[in-house]
């Protein structure tokens, strides 16, 4: 599900901020970017996103505004040392570019530091910053769930209505198929085998009859009609349930779309193929819909 959401504390003359953004995945990709000072709250992060999140590909970026005029900022000379060898390096490439300015070297990660001991400052105000990037997250993701809850619903709606339909069509249907075909095997049959001894006129006929029931049960598509207002009845359980419902509406999908399938190889009448092409377009609308579900 998608989502975007930001948060910032307060430390000892610093601010940290964080960002969640959130697009839809089938599973559940993290990607963390930390400044260098927040790296051994990496794990912590990783494993509060997990179990706060299930599905998704998530990023979060934390960055650390310090206040340069704390008393203890100094500059890091390693730090330094290695933006100027890449300096270097970037200018003997691009001769036109403009030199690095001050603000600009100040401002680069690890030039300045505060400290050997900065993380313990930062490591309670980056908690709260990402549980409450979380919560905002949470709620833009509950918000964006209910539309989808509806789109699928009015899905449901629709298949529903074409199951009924079809629940009164087929009859008529298979009664005008079974007289159609009676009368084309009578024809064909009876004249070729009048002159035989072996099947007499009634004989023919009950042959005739089986062969048109026989047709009937292989073309009857209730229990097709059935087990989709079955999987359609599940899919309206699993919305109102909540929760993570991603992976169980992924598998009722696969049914339904199955269903569909059967129905369309059974369609022995233009309605029958018309319902099953529709009654694909709708599952697959909500195929693409339900991707985006935790």
């Amino acid at each position: 599900m998608t989502g975007f959401a930001a948060a910032s504390a307060a430390a000892v003359q610093a601010t940290l901020s964080v960002e969640l953004k959130s697009v839809n995945a089938r599973f559940l990709e993290l990607g963390i970017r930390l400044p260098d000072e927040l790296r051994a709250l990496e794990a912590g992060a990783r494993e509060l996103l997990a179990s706060r999140l299930t599905r998704g590909k998530v990023d979060l970026r934390v960055t650390v505004t310090r206040d340069q005029s704390a008393t203890d900022a100094r500059l890091n000379q390693q730090a330094l040392a290695r933006l100027a060898a890449i300096a270097r390096e970037a200018a003997s490439a691009l001769r036109d570019a403009a030199p690095l300015g001050l603000a600009d070297i100040l401002r680069w990660p690890g030039v300045i530091e505060s400290g050997a001991d900065d993380i313990e400052p930062l490591r309670e105000p980056f908690a709260q910053a990402l549980d409450q990037a979380l919560q905002l997250l949470g709620q833009a993701r509950m918000r964006e769930g209910a539309a989808l809850r509806a789109a699928l619903l009015e899905r449901c709606d629709g298949i529903d209505r074409i199951v009924a339909e079809l629940r009164t069509q087929v009859p008529a249907i298979l009664a005008m198929l079974a007289r159609k075909l009676q009368e084309r095997l009578g024809q064909a049959l009876v004249p070729a085998l009048s002159g035989s001894n072996h099947l007499s006129r009634e004989e023919l006929n009950d042959r005739i009859r089986q062969e048109v029931t026989l047709y009937g049960m292989r073309a009857d598509v209730d229990e097709e009609l059935q087990r989709l207002a079955t999987h359609v009845v599940e899919v309206r359980r699993v919305l109102d349930t909540g929760g993570a419902v991603g992976r169980r509406l992924d598998f009722l999908m696969q049914e339904l779309n199955r269903e569909a399938n059967t129905l369309g190889s059974k369609a022995s009448a233009i309605e029958m193929t018309n319902a099953a092409v529709e009654l694909k377009l709708l599952i697959e609308q909500m195929r693409e819909q339900i991707q985006n579900l935790e």
